[in-house]
């Protein structure tokens, strides 16, 4: 079996004990390299430009340019995936780094196996939400002020507003297959049918279309 490449990770956190601790922790897993650290959110754009890191483990309130916009820009330039560490002190801060293009979040208070199995669902292209997280994304567009997207769903074909539902659901694409009784391939062309007739970015942005649009509801 061939062995599977590290994944390259940049830690970004305004505090050096925290950024030193992300990394031991990261650096200590076998399938992950920290190739380098940032103080700030502008560092830490120079930073994914210069390393081309596969996962960015992004701080939100930071000086000089705060997380969301970090995120923003790196999304921008696809120079790597988002993994945004969050204490919950702003609810519009998660919004805002989830439009963004933050492919994941993780509270900071989880453990050490946890943000380590993130950074790799992160790397390998698997969305994640925390459970928390989500529950605060589906709270947050059911309410009054939210903006339905309903006639965007007209663009899917009836199987792939099936899958984009179960998507919504947290199925990965093995258990969407053996639900509809397709194959995983099938499945993941569907997924990336509606990312692209969407102009969304990956699953947890298809996650937060599926509750904006009403298609899924609590």
């Amino acid at each position: 079996m061939t062995a599977r490449s590290d994944l390259r990770v940049l830690v970004v956190d305004d505090q050096a004990l925290m950024r030193s601790g992300f990394s031991l922790v990261l650096d200590a897993a076998p399938d992950l390299t920290v190739v380098g650290e940032a103080p700030d959110g502008a560092r830490a754009l120079e930073s994914a430009r210069e390393l081309r890191p596969d996962v960015v483990v992004m701080d939100v309130q930071m000086p000089v340019m705060d997380g969301i916009e970090a995120t923003r820009a790196i999304a921008a330039e696809d120079l790597a995936s988002v993994l945004i560490l969050t204490t919950f002190d702003r609810d519009d801060y998660l919004f805002d780094a989830l439009r963004a293009g933050a492919g994941g979040f993780l509270l900071k208070t989880s453990g050490p196996e946890e943000l380590v199995e993130a950074v790799r669902a992160v790397g390998h292209g698997h969305a994640l939400l925390a459970p928390e997280v989500t529950m605060r994304v589906i709270e947050q567009l059911h309410a009054p002020a939210a903006h339905p997207r309903a006639a965007d769903l007209e663009r899917l074909t009836g199987r792939e507003t099936d899958v984009l539902r179960l998507v919504a659901r947290g199925m990965s694409n093995a258990e969407i297959a053996a639900e509809l009784v397709l194959g995983e391939a099938t499945v993941k062309t569907h997924v990336s049918s509606c990312l692209s007739k969407l102009h969304l970015r990956d699953r947890v942005q298809a996650v937060v279309f599926a509750y904006e649009s009403g298609l899924v509801v609590p």
